[in-house]
């Protein structure tokens, strides 16, 4: 593959490059601050790069790396690492950098809306940034996408191993109005997911609810959208099954006491309660205060922002014990063959030797990208229009294909259960489409 007008556009950097060394400079051996101009430090790891030659371009992923959640979205970042050097940090003709950047806060201890807006800027900008991986939180990629969406020289690709909100991509009940147009103010799609979104993880709560012989459920959200649109999906699909929900409100994430709350849920004779929302929004303490007042015999079932499961031990201790937590995607024991010798190779670079099932999804992300970068002309419009173009036969997460809309025709659903203060596996459902669109 010839250079790309992209790549004729980055030559006279070294120049500025020079005066960042010390801050931007590559992360690891073998080149780092060539050709591509590094993103800022103040958000941004140094550029990992180990290849020959000096790196053409970056790619960046975009993850909460602070609060309860750090050790998930690290490793995820580790995985993006490790599939870089199995590609030997090439993609066709280019040489790929990797810039790891943080969008939490230490005072939120998760992502903030204006760590997202000044990444997203500092991504469309720098003209070196030629995809993101990310986001791992649906509101910080509402943020980030139509930023990207109109950047010089774009869009620029973005793919996401974790994002579950409907209305990144499409519409239907639960989401708001001018999703998703409104995130692809271009008129071009540049996102893209490859996890269940969360019309599908409503329906499959639904059905474990269903499995489970629960009968009035009290729904709660977090009143953000993706709790709000979780909490609605599944409110939809439990209409469809003919199983009463008995309550739907929201809680404060800065409330220092929920037994209020759990006392009204007591009195609506409810068997389980749905908990739509993020652990790091206080959930810990939601909780346990919630059994406090139910007791064990009240079912606590809740989707994937209650996830990592250690979070809500943390925050719950043994409240937590029993509760179910779905999460988007395959656990790593169902993973076909690439995906476990992926699990098997990584796991033996981590310390703990334990791989997070958020991992595989990161690796397969930066597959994908870097293989949409391959089949490009070297232009980020290009990489975006290859992105949205995937096809995969056999990967890390076995075979799928991305529609116009950016979403995965694979929508394994799996449902968790927190046992003595651990992450199990429950089992993995893959919910119709007729109770999906229920």
């Amino acid at each position: 593959m010839s250079r790309s007008p992209f790549l004729a556009a980055l030559i006279g950097l070294t120049a500025v490059l020079a005066l960042l060394a010390a801050g931007c400079g590559g992360g690891g051996g073998g080149g780092g601050g060539g050709d591509a101009k590094a993103l800022p430090a103040s958000s941004c790891s140094d550029i990992y790069y180990q290849g020959d030659g000096n790196p053409d371009a970056i790619i960046a992923s975009d993850l909460p790396l602070q609060g309860s959640g750090r050790s998930q979205t690290v490793q995820m970042g580790e995985a993006i690492k490790f599939v870089l050097k199995q590609h030997n940090f090439k993609a066709g003709d280019l040489n790929i950098g990797y810039q790891s950047c943080d969008d939490a806060t230490a005072q939120e201890g998760a992502w903030a809306s204006e760590k997202c807006s000044a990444n997203a800027q500092a991504y469309a900008q720098n003209t070196s940034v030629i995809g993101v991986i990310g986001t791992f939180n649906s509101g910080c990629a509402e943020i980030i996408i139509p930023v990207l969406n109109r950047a010089p020289d774009g869009p620029v690709a973005m793919i996401s191993p974790a994002n579950t909100y409907v209305g990144l991509t499409h519409g239907g009940p639960g989401t708001a109005a001018g999703e998703p147009g409104k995130y692809y103010p271009s008129g071009k799609r540049n996102y893209i997911r490859i996890v269940a979104a969360d019309d599908f993880q409503g329906a499959a709560d639904a059905l474990h609810t269903q499995q489970l012989g629960l009968k009035k459920i009290y729904i709660l959200n977090d009143k953000q959208a993706y709790g709000l649109g979780v909490a609605t999906d599944y409110r939809n699909s439990l209409n469809k099954l003919g199983i009463k929900s008995v309550g739907f409100s929201a809680w404060n994430s800065k409330a220092s006491s929920y037994t209020g709350l759990a006392t009204q849920i007591k009195q609506s004779g409810a068997d389980a309660v749905f908990i739509g929302g993020l652990v790091c929004e206080n959930g810990g303490k939601l909780v346990k205060d919630l059994v406090s007042v139910l007791g064990k015999d009240v079912t606590l079932i809740a989707p994937d922002g209650f996830t990592p499961i250690s979070a809500v031990v943390d925050g719950a201790g043994d409240a937590a014990e029993g509760m179910y937590v779905s999460v988007a995607g395959q656990p790593n024991e169902k993973l076909g063959a690439k995906g476990k010798q992926f699990v098997k190779d990584f796991g033996a670079t981590q310390s703990s030797g334990q791989v997070d099932p958020y991992a595989a999804y990161a690796a397969q992300s930066a597959e994908v990208l870097l293989t949409a970068i391959e089949k490009s002309d070297g232009s980020r419009a290009d990489v975006a229009a290859q992105l949205l173009k995937t096809k995969v036969t056999d990967g890390i997460l076995g075979s799928f294909t991305i529609d116009a809309n950016g979403d995965t025709n694979s929508n394994p659903v799996t449902v968790y259960q927190i046992k003595g203060g651990k992450q199990t596996t429950y089992k993995t459902i893959t919910p119709p489409q007729d109770l999906v669109k229920g």
